[in-house]
């Protein structure tokens, strides 16, 4: 028994436990997330109940429990008809229940306002008010015919969106020379504006073109009717996919399904972000990221380098380590605080006085950005880096320093050529970690940029290409905003988890591809302990 304590075998077995158990929660919480967020996307069939009093409910079925109070079986039926019902989940008790049927003609409407829409096809009109057949065919041609028509007016949105642009860039030129002296710059101010009315002449007439046709298209609509009975005429411009679950065979929805995923990873939210895609929130985080990472590793390589290699030990270089350490514990929203008062107020309130001054007090840098808060999560995960970093120096025997420089290197080429390339598997450490740690801080987003529905994205095709004073969305802030601030939240739960998916992809993504860099330079470099 003194041996068996003496060998350590109970910590061995204390440590294995532990990670036994850790690893059984990290899968439990990756099942709890995947369990709720894949089957979102799927398909469900509709529910018809008739009920004891003599009204009528269909809806998916969603959850099935016992009342807590009465024991008695009750069902959750998501009824969609927001606009009628003013809900979109309803409780119903087993003992309510009369009669119970799937409808093979039922309706799923996916729309653009009001969430779903459940029931039966009742009359169906073209742009031109003209009656045709309601059956599911002519539903779906002429849905399609008017969704195609709506595309073809891309055209006119794309022109109108140019000239927009143009005109506020002649409005900022107008803008500057007024501030440099309007007298100074009359005839220059007048040619611009004169400029600028035309431009605003061919807006408002394609605007006019524009709201003309969309009024026609809206005149395409069909009516439908809800279990009880209620009709409703919908403009088949506010309907965005028509499914008749009942009737779909499993292919049909495997299709439907994929169909779903791509309007996630590809297109913009709608309804308050609790439906359609998360495009602008993915490349958001993406690009925050990698903005991230280019600040904070050459800054804290550098400051490895400097404290390992060339600082001689001392009582400041002792203090240094130790702050460097501190920082890394302190709380993430005082960096947010620090990037608001420094980076957006300091900096940023700097450029506009020196470089845009004619625009003031509008801010152009002098709010928040993708720049400020990629600064300010690279000041967050810049003490990680610096503590990998010199760890992995450290970690390299004191006699290939002394060789490099036996064989006539100099300190510098010892560091670029030797230690550098040895300590690189520390480095891409302390970048995963820092990754990590950035992509799912939202504290201190919230100060320096990141908003609720970005119009723009960060990076488009007009010059100078990347925006770096736009604001963004992040996964991390979508995941706040939808879980606590939108006002129905049993319906927004399902993204929460999908949104909360993507987000542990991009990071399993992120670092797989720093981790295979990693391991090939350790396996280049066979002598490093990283």
């Amino acid at each position: 028994m003194k041996n068996y304590w003496k060998r350590g075998e109970p910590m061995v077995l204390t440590a294995g436990a532990t990670l036994a158990v850790i690893l059984f929660m990290t899968l439990t919480l990756i099942a709890v997330i995947l369990g709720n967020s894949l089957g979102y996307f799927w398909v469900k069939g509709l529910v018809r109940y008739k009920l004891t009093d003599g009204s009528y409910l269909m809806g998916q079925l969603t959850a099935k429990e016992r009342h807590a109070l009465t024991n008695v079986k009750r069902v959750q039926l998501k009824v969609g008809n927001r606009d009628l019902y003013s809900q979109d989940f309803r409780w119903v008790d087993e003992s309510e229940v009369a009669e119970r049927d799937i409808p093979k003609d039922a309706y799923l409407l996916e729309r653009r306002e009001h969430g779903n829409f459940f029931g039966f096809l009742k009359e169906l009109r073209g742009s031109d008010g003209v009656a045709v057949a309601a059956d599911p065919v002519s539903l779906k041609r002429l849905h399609e015919a008017t969704v195609q028509r709506q595309q073809g007016l891309k055209d006119i949105k794309d022109r109108m969106s140019s000239l927009n642009q143009a005109s506020e860039r002649l409005r900022l030129k107008v803008q500057k020379l007024e501030f440099r002296g309007a007298e100074a710059h009359a005839a220059e101010i007048t040619a611009l504006n004169e400029k600028k009315a035309k431009l605003t002449e061919e807006f408002d007439g394609l605007n006019e073109q524009l709201n003309q046709k969309q009024g026609e298209l809206n005149k395409a609509v069909a009516v439908f009717s809800d279990a009880a009975g209620t009709a409703k005429e919908l403009p088949l411009l506010e309907i965005v996919r028509i499914y008749q679950p009942n009737s779909m065979s499993v292919l049909a929805k495997a299709w439907a399904y994929l169909g779903k995923i791509r309007e996630l990873l590809f297109d913009d939210p709608r309804e308050s972000n609790t439906e359609g895609g998360l495009f602008p929130a993915i490349f958001g985080t993406v690009m925050m990221v990698l903005l991230m990472s280019v600040f904070s590793l050459p800054f804290g390589v550098i400051a490895a380098i400097y404290l390992r290699e060339y600082a001689k030990e001392g009582r400041l270089v002792q203090l240094v380590r130790i702050a460097v350490n501190n920082l890394a514990g302190v709380p993430s929203i005082v960096y947010g605080v620090f990037g608001l008062g420094f980076f957006v107020y300091g900096i940023g309130g700097s450029l506009d006085k020196l470089f845009f001054p004619e625009r003031l007090p509008t801010p152009v840098f002098g709010t928040g950005g993708i720049l400020w808060a990629s600064l300010t999560l690279a000041l967050l995960t810049v003490p990680v880096v610096i503590v990998a970093t010199e760890e992995s120096l450290a970690s390299i025997p004191k006699g290939i320093r002394e060789g490099s420089l036996a064989l006539g290197a100099t300190k510098f080429q010892t560091l670029t050529k030797v230690l550098l390339p040895m300590a690189t598997p520390g480095i891409m450490t302390g970048l995963v970690l820092s990754m990590a740690r950035a992509v799912g801080e939202v504290a201190p987003l919230m100060m320096v940029g990141v908003v609720k529905l970005a119009p723009t994205l960060p990076f488009d095709g007009q010059f100078p290409f990347f925006h770096m004073d736009r604001k963004f969305m992040h996964l991390g802030f979508h995941i706040f905003d939808v879980g606590f601030q939108s006002p129905n939240v049993e319906a927004a739960k399902p993204m929460v988890y999908v949104t909360t998916l993507l987000l542990l992809l991009i990071v399993v993504v992120a670092t797989s591809l720093a981790i295979r860099f990693r391991n090939q330079m350790r396996r280049k470099y066979t002598t490093s302990h990283f």
